[in-house]
């Protein structure tokens, strides 16, 4: 996978072949900080909640995909192109930290399904809506899953500057640039590697008609303006997850 920029890794890449590729569009990163111990209950106890200058933090990321394909096969109709949004935060297990899901809507029911099955991710079909005009990006999500919490999202968004990097050390670099994901199933904990270039980040600005996608999941936002980021497209790579 080539880049112009060199790795972010911060640990060498898996032994086995991956599995799965995706190519991820106009991601806009929302950010609020949360006091940890609002968000450590919601944390599996195997796993140590991250923090950054004394603060837990609540992402909520919408884009759109294309090109998802499994490894061997071309993309398949139904399944190679939708949009998703989800709500995270940022856990570690051992010296590994990683991206932990509360949510994860998606457009294809497809996809939801094969997801919560294979990935054991609290993943929930929506009806979404991506729609660009002039620069902007118009964004809608409903939740539509039988049985789970109701939960919404409207806004409008753009970039506002430069790429940048992030640089090791920064809050940029902390909230973004992770390479696995950890799920659970009963009290069984799982990882999934994933591989990218690093993140070519620019700042954003954004109009957030309706959220309640936190608030869903019993995570209270606080009433801050969210630290925002947007990334045009991003290669990624996806590996089987494994029970850790």
């Amino acid at each position: 996978m080539a880049t112009d920029a060199p790795s972010t890794r911060p640990w060498p890449l898996p032994t086995s072949p991956w599995v799965m590729k995706q190519e991820w569009h106009d991601l806009l990163f929302m950010h609020w900080p949360v006091a940890p111990d609002h968000l450590r209950p919601l944390i599996p106890a195997a796993l140590a909640l991250e923090t950054f200058d004394g603060n837990a933090w609540l992402g909520i990321v919408p884009f759109h995909m294309t090109g998802i394909r499994l490894r061997g096969f071309p993309p398949l109709p139904g399944l190679s192109a939708f949009p998703e949004l989800n709500v995270r935060t940022y856990v570690r297990n051992g010296d590994k930290p990683g991206v932990w899901f509360f949510g994860l809507d998606a457009a294809s029911r497809l996809a939801v399904t094969l997801a919560r099955r294979w990935y054991h991710l609290p993943y929930f079909h929506a009806r979404m809506s991506v729609g660009i005009e002039g620069g902007e990006i118009r964004y809608a999500c409903e939740r539509a899953h039988r049985g789970a919490p109701s939960a919404s999202f409207r806004a409008t968004y753009r970039p506002s500057g430069d790429v940048i990097r992030a640089q090791l050390g920064t809050l940029e670099f902390f909230l973004i640039e992770r390479y696995c994901l950890y799920a659970a199933r009963g009290n069984t904990i799982f990882c999934g590697e994933i591989d990218h270039p690093p993140w070519p980040l620019q700042p954003a600005e954004a109009s957030i008609e309706l959220n309640t996608m936190a608030a869903c999941h019993g995570v209270a936002l606080p009433g801050l303006t969210p630290l925002l980021h947007f990334a045009r497209f991003q290669n990624v790579r996806i590996w089987s997850v494994r029970e850790v």
